[in-house]
């Protein structure tokens, strides 16, 4: 039976769409597969790390019928990524195995049962569902998703809160140095639900989301229940395990009443830190800011006693005031905006800073400072 018929693109597209959870090493050999399965014309591919789950239904022409495999996902896409993106190829069945066609070319790949492939169990209480453009979700995850931790044993830190309450959504992210908040408001009102979405699935959808803007626009439709989250989107439907566990209050994190602030131009204040990053050292990261009346000098040194020193005029007139800060959690943020200016605000040089977007509320950064 011939599965699917189609150009290298089409089917490259499809399978890449589905691919990026499909670990190449893993204790369960069927999960470096993903599951075909064929009903009439329809074509479905689903693939599993146990964690989360993405399948898609795409029309791939072929032969009409009923079908199901598993076959190497990676081993797949590294065929088709070697063939001319007009050519047509096709995959057959033969016996235990799959034969891929491409111009002169044939692959035989062998097969894994379809029924032993396992399928992540599905929640049966997913709260009601919401949707927002997938362009709004994009920009709230780039606005935070750097300030993940990576492997904490804080395994709840490895992640993104998400927190979706009347009209709002909220996302937040901590590493425990630094913390990212960013919301947009919503079309309907939702109940409160809270959830922490694991770090591979934010990176994934981040890969998969559109950023496509204008009057129609893709959209995500969002469902949470206890232990899972829901995304439908595109012609793929995204189920994932949340992060147990409970997120740190972020409400409390975020300084309020700062009684100093300035608002300077992102782009010289990143090219600066850039600059004065190159004589840091490499374990500590730590740069020097000092702020005065009219003037904002950033200063670093390493373990060689090399120094670097650059000054940018502001608009300020309140106290002076030194700090400190892993200059790599500046750069980070200042790199994530797109906005011309940004505004900080300071307490003195032992409390936390917060970054912000002026006249803006939906976007708050928050950096510990360091002793240097």
């Amino acid at each position: 039976m011939i599965v699917l018929k189609a150009t290298q693109d089409k089917v490259l597209a499809v399978l890449q769409s589905v691919s990026g959870i499909v670990e190449r090493r893993h204790t369960l050999p069927i999960l470096a597969n993903v599951l075909i399965k064929k009903t009439g014309n329809a074509m479905q591919l689903t693939t599993s790390d146990l964690e989360i789950q993405i399948r898609t239904t795409a029309e791939l022409g072929g032969d009409t019928g009923d079908f199901t495999t598993t076959v190497g996902a990676r081993k797949l896409i590294d065929i088709l990524k070697t063939m001319p993106g007009d050519q047509t190829v096709s995959l057959e069945t033969q016996q235990s195995k799959m034969v891929l066609k491409g111009g002169k070319s044939r692959f035989t790949l062998q097969t894994l049962p379809a029924e032993d492939f396992p399928l992540v169990q599905e929640s049966a209480a997913f709260g009601p569902a919401f949707s927002v453009p997938q362009k709004v979700l994009k920009d709230l995850l780039g606005q935070v998703s750097f300030a993940m931790a990576v492997q904490d044993i804080r395994y709840y830190l490895n992640g993104i809160l998400f927190v979706a309450e009347g009209k709002q959504l909220s996302l937040v992210a901590t590493d425990g140095h630094r913390l990212a908040f960013a919301s947009a408001t919503l079309d309907v009102e939702v109940p409160k639900q809270e959830v922490i979405l694991p770090r591979k699935t934010v990176l994934e959808l981040q890969r998969l989301l559109s950023d496509a803007s204008g009057d129609n626009q893709p959209v995500i439709e969002m469902q949470f229940a206890n232990n899972q989250a829901k995304f439908t989107f595109g012609g793929m439907e995204f189920v994932t395990k949340l992060v147990e566990g409970k997120f740190p209050d972020y409400n409390r994190v975020i300084p309020r009443n700062h009684s100093n602030s300035v608002t300077l131009g992102r782009a010289p204040l990143l090219a600066s830190l850039q600059r004065t990053a190159i004589m840091t050292s490499d374990k500590f990261k730590g740069v020097r800011l000092s702020v005065e009346p009219g003037t904002l000098r950033v200063a670093s040194n390493n373990a060689e006693q090399e120094e670097a020193m650059d000054e940018l005029d502001i608009d300020y007139g309140g106290d002076t005031i030194e700090i400190g800060f892993n200059v790599t959690y500046l750069i980070d943020v200042l790199a994530n905006m797109s906005q011309d200016m940004v505004k900080i605000d300071l307490q003195d040089g032992n409390s936390s800073a917060l970054l912000t977007i002026p006249e803006n509320d939906s976007f708050k950064y928050v950096v510990m400072p360091m002793r240097i």
